[in-house]
């Protein structure tokens, strides 16, 4: 793996990383894009995969999480002021580090987050991409226990009174390393539930905490985003959406709705799979490497 930095437009420093496949003959390339709070170590069986499938992989950790550079004094706090900032970055990144070198043909493959600010950037910016595949997006987001309405709502005023850079109720420092197997929403492997906390033991700068109003108040304007008339009907790329039947952190209802608007896209579901599809049991695993495997390769 070759790691790398480059800077934002806001000098913040990007990291990212590139694994190339050591077979004879390769197949292209994939930009791996990770989701909230998740990072390059976090994704490594991941990556050993598409290498065997014969892909170079590029990867990079949003702002304020990973080992990019952190936006607040408390760097566990999750907090991005505006979706803008992740535009740019990705843009830049694929401008100045993928383009110029990747192996032809590229394709995009994302997680959560990932598959949001994907969609932002592709809907006002034109790559040469052969296809996108998008396991579990970020289109919506879950709210419970609270109402989406009072969610909004408090948001809205904390950031209004200028308490953007404090933690939403029900975050904190610990929000992520100490949840524990029985009460995760994200994956019903235990083995792979711990990949994210072994990393971080080895390298506790990886660790991240819950999110801000900040970071929810620029989520939900994106969001909003998103469901603009046309807005996503720009994104005319082949594209295949994978989805988690038992998810509970993204809205499936917005992803169908999402499909349906694309020019070109496809909808499947993994029967029995929480959100993070790529670190689940291996029947479910399978499932999604049977879909992306058969999309990539028509």
């Amino acid at each position: 793996m070759n790691i790398g930095y480059f800077s934002s437009q806001d000098s913040l420093s990007i990291r990212y990383g590139i694994s190339l496949c050591q077979l004879t003959e390769k197949k292209g390339s994939i930009i791996l894009l990770s989701g909230r709070a998740e990072f390059l170590e976090k994704y490594s069986e991941t990556i050993d995969e598409l290498n065997e499938r014969g892909f170079d992989v590029y990867f990079l950790d949003w702002r304020g999480q990973g080992l990019s550079s952190r936006i607040l004094p408390n760097r566990l706090k999750g907090y991005v002021q505006s979706y803008d900032s992740y535009i740019s970055d990705l843009g830049l990144f694929i401008e100045k580090i993928v383009l110029p070198e990747a192996a032809k043909p590229l394709f995009i493959l994302s997680h959560s987050l990932g598959g949001h600010i994907l969609l932002r950037l592709l809907s006002e910016k034109q790559y040469a991409i052969s296809g996108l595949v998008f396991s579990s997006p970020m289109i919506d987001i879950h709210t419970s226990p609270w109402p989406r309405w009072f969610a909004r709502l408090i948001t809205a005023i904390a950031v209004r009174i200028g308490l953007g850079d404090l933690y939403a109720i029900g975050h904190s420092d610990n929000s992520l390393i100490n949840n524990t197997f029985d009460d995760n929403k994200l994956t019903s492997d235990p083995v792979r539930f711990m990949d994210l906390r072994h990393e971080i033991i080895k390298n506790p700068e990886l660790a991240i905490g819950g999110v801000t109003y900040g970071w929810l108040e620029a989520t939900f304007k994106s969001i909003a985003k998103l469901t603009e008339p046309g807005y996503v009907e720009r994104v005319d790329i082949r594209s295949l959406i994978i989805c988690a039947e038992n998810d509970r952190v993204v809205c499936k209802k917005a992803i169908q709705s999402i499909c349906a608007r694309m020019p070109d896209c496809a909808f499947t579901e993994i029967k029995g799979s929480r959100h993070e599809i790529l670190k689940e049991k291996d029947c479910f695993r399978d499932l999604f490497w049977n879909e992306f495997d058969r999309f990539i390769n028509i």
